[in-house]
């Protein structure tokens, strides 16, 4: 089954998506222009590091639209219910809507989702049983370019030879310190939350999985 497009209208999570995308435009634009570009001009390192940088950032974008526009599992207004599934239905107070159990209602989307874990403003989403693993996957690459932007910032003023060519004349090299030390402080905050984030998740599904087979372990 194909994944569904799903547009939430919330300028909340707009404002939310749109710190999210300053902070990779910020960092795939200074972080090349800074350490990447004049390290590789003078040698200090390979170009295919420039390359993966560029395809985890491009990684990581695509995995942010596809987690904010697919549908994360949107219960349909008149949901055709299998007659020997109706026990495992219940209704929702909410919106006055059957539902199967496990589905929660999002007051900020409006509607009930399956197995929703959470609305994420990051992604202007709701995270539920379509776009689960869209959003684990968008947190993994978050994570990995975080740390990838982290360590050639760490190298670029404790490991690699100081450059020989800067055109202090350029506002980024002028500025150097300062822009770097922003961008330390969002990578620093983002891989805090991403990996807190992504470590309760996986947590999350672990402890389903344990009930999941315990269910169908346990005599009757």
């Amino acid at each position: 089954m194909g994944l569904r497009i799903h547009f939430v209208v919330d300028p909340h999570g707009w404002c939310c998506m749109g710190l999210i995308v300053f902070v990779w435009l910020y960092n795939i634009v200074l972080i090349p222009k800074i350490v990447l570009f004049p390290h590789y001009e003078e040698g200090h390192i390979p170009g295919i590091l420039i390359i993966i940088f560029y395809g985890i950032s491009i990684f990581c974008l695509v995995a942010l639209v596809r987690a904010s526009i697919t549908d994360p599992g949107r219960l349909p207004e008149n949901p055709k219910i299998p007659h020997g599934e109706r026990e495992f239905w219940e209704l929702c107070n909410k919106c006055n809507l059957m539902r199967p159990k496990r589905s929660h209602h999002c007051s900020r989307c409006g509607h009930c989702v399956r197995r929703m874990d959470h609305h994420c403003p990051w992604i202007n989403n709701c995270v539920g049983e379509d776009n689960h693993w869209l959003f684990l996957q968008l947190c993994f690459y978050t994570e990995l370019l975080t740390c990838y932007a982290l360590m050639f910032s760490f190298c670029h003023y404790y490991y690699f030879l100081p450059l020989k060519k800067r055109n202090l004349d350029l506002f980024v090299f002028r500025h150097e310190l300062a822009i770097m030390r922003l961008a330390a402080f969002m990578g620093i905050t983002m891989l805090v939350g991403i990996t807190g984030l992504f470590y309760t998740q996986l947590i999350g599904i672990i402890t389903v999985c344990q009930r999941t087979l315990q269910h169908i372990l346990s005599p009757v």
